[in-house]
């Protein structure tokens, strides 16, 4: 329900409280600036924290639940801080058909956690993205941004050993 918080409630104060209330005056004025906001705001901090959401509805004059609604249905958003290295394994159907998914395995295998996790030390998420635009590569996987083309297991170890 729009307008969910009482006129003149404070919000909760996060050590972000900065970048979010920049982000949301930098982009409230454009027509449908939800994801601008989102971006922005992830763009800058790394993940988009949850004392962000009340505020960008506020200012949107949308419901909490539409912002988290969002942040939650986009695989891109994050709502806890990355480790130290994002690695995103391509999902999109020319990856697949060339080995994406057993290469998925591998990589959650090799790094002990799921798609959306962070290693135990902190150094690496991992991320399954929907398209990297490197079809002619396929597989392929991006390693804090950067795009590695027709991946393989032992290419995806010697990724991993030189983040470590």
């Amino acid at each position: 329900m729009k307008g969910d918080r009482k006129a003149g409630a404070t919000q909760p104060v996060g050590p972000h409280q900065a970048v979010i209330d920049d982000a949301i005056a930098q982009y409230a004025a454009l027509p449908g600036p939800l994801l601008v906001v989102l971006h922005a705001i992830q763009d800058r901090i790394g993940f988009v924290p949850p004392e962000a959401l009340p505020r960008i509805a506020q200012a949107l004059n949308l419901s909490r639940a539409e912002v988290h609604g969002v942040v939650t249905f986009y695989h891109d958003f994050r709502t806890s801080p990355p480790g130290r290295h994002v690695v995103r394994v391509c999902q999109a159907e020319s990856c697949q058909s060339m080995g994406s998914e057993a290469l998925a395995a591998h990589a959650k295998a090799r790094l002990g956690i799921n798609f959306h996790e962070t290693s135990a030390t902190g150094g690496v998420t991992l991320e399954a993205v929907y398209c990297l635009g490197n079809c002619a590569c396929s597989p392929a996987v991006t390693v804090d941004g950067r795009v590695h083309g027709r991946m393989t297991a032992e290419r995806f170890d010697r990724l991993v050993e030189a983040l470590e």
